[in-house]
């Protein structure tokens, strides 16, 4: 996993799921998105109204007293609301870990100039003042860089080679210098 004469290490593989719920757990901070939650926080209230107008215009004809109308109204108003959350929650939850970029084959390698990250046709270059972060664990290393999405890589990538695994962990924690 290191070349010898440039000193530049190397590791690839694909993400198992194990790995991408990881990589999820560390990222990300809940299971919906902002988009979910600002449209949920607007139409709520819309169908709640919309409910509470509906049922106090039915009942109406029925001639009920006022006061039966707006405890009707508001009861259909209270029931549109929890049943559209319930139904909203569970169309806007996450279902699948990972997204497109997490899911295919990567190959990292730490060079003198910075990170070269490939993902399939795709290679993208971070300097090493761009790494904000990394976090050891046990069995993984999480990347974390600005203006970039995080990278993991497990110690599986590296096989039954320790001071591979060891050389990788130290080059990425002394980033632009020498380890």
């Amino acid at each position: 996993m290191t070349d010898a004469n440039s000193g530049a290490h190397s590791v690839g593989g694909q993400l198992n799921i194990k790995d991408l719920r990881r990589l999820t757990g560390a990222t990300r901070s809940g299971t919906i998105g902002p988009v979910t939650t600002y449209y949920a926080g607007v139409t709520a209230p819309i169908i709640s109204a919309s409910m509470a107008l509906l049922g106090a215009e039915s009942f109406k004809r029925l001639g009920l007293d006022t006061v039966w109308l707006t405890l009707v109204s508001a009861i259909f108003a209270c029931l549109a609301g929890i049943v559209w959350y319930l139904i909203f929650m569970r169309w806007a939850y996450r279902h699948q870990i990972g997204r497109a970029g997490e899911k295919g084959l990567m190959q990292l390698d730490l060079a003198e100039d910075g990170l070269h990250l490939r993902r399939g046709d795709v290679t993208v270059h971070l300097s090493w003042a761009a790494v904000s972060g990394v976090s050891e664990k046990r069995d993984h290393v999480l990347v974390r860089f600005d203006g970039a999405e995080p990278v993991l890589v497990p110690n599986r990538w590296f096989g039954k080679d320790k001071a591979a695994c060891r050389a990788f962990r130290a080059r990425l924690k002394a980033g632009g210098g020498t380890p």
